[in-house]
């Protein structure tokens, strides 16, 4: 148990097949130690990506780049990219040693520190808007440049049990139509009927 009061997931939780891992990861808790405090939310929605030989995947091709190093590394880690050169995005590297497989997480249900989310938002508390969005949940919870690379083994950052509370839905992955036939691949997961998912459908 960290200081926190959340216990981290074991490494060996990200060592699963990133798609079944991306399921896996659907009602735990992601969970960031910031100076201010804790913040906490259940990931409601999620997406896989597997490259080197999809098309979508920021490492696809076996492209190895200074932003993409992280992904070749072990399971268990954060991979943080700058998205649409304004927001971070948070994505957890899965799977085997050198196969650069990677899970955003798109969509958070706040749980703790609600009030810091929201002033870091500034948004009502009860706002759905608080982390209902790769970008969004990033601001909400403090995640920046500076987590690249963490270990999610903790205390700092790192996934927490949790529960599905409802049945898991499936969909093609958001604004990968640049990948071709990959952008048609069901690899966006969430929980049915969450107010929190991002882009429909949410039931």
């Amino acid at each position: 148990m960290s200081s926190s009061g959340f216990a981290p997931l074991p490494p060996s939780f990200y060592q699963a097949p990133v798609l079944d891992l991306a399921r896996a990861m659907i009602g735990k808790v992601l969970v960031h130690v910031a100076k201010e405090g804790t913040l906490a939310g259940r990931i409601v929605e999620c997406e896989a990506y597997r490259g080197p030989l999809d098309l979508a995947a920021h490492s696809a091709g076996g492209r190895r780049t200074k932003r993409t190093e992280v992904m070749f590394g072990p399971a268990g880690h954060a991979y943080m990219y700058f998205l649409y050169g304004m927001h971070w995005a948070f994505n957890v590297v899965a799977g085997e040693e050198g196969d650069p497989h990677a899970i955003l997480v798109r969509a958070l249900e706040p749980t703790l520190g609600v009030e810091l989310m929201a002033a870091r938002r500034n948004l009502p508390e009860t706002s759905v808007q608080l982390a209902n969005g790769p970008g969004k949940l990033c601001a909400a919870l403090g995640l920046g440049a500076s987590a690249y690379g963490l270990s999610l083994k903790g205390p700092r950052l790192f996934l927490a049990e949790g529960q599905r509370r409802a049945a898991l839905g499936r969909s093609p992955r958001i604004n990968v139509d640049y990948a071709g036939a990959w952008a048609a691949r069901p690899w966006r997961f969430y929980e049915r009927g969450n107010r929190y998912v991002s882009v429909r459908p949410r039931d």
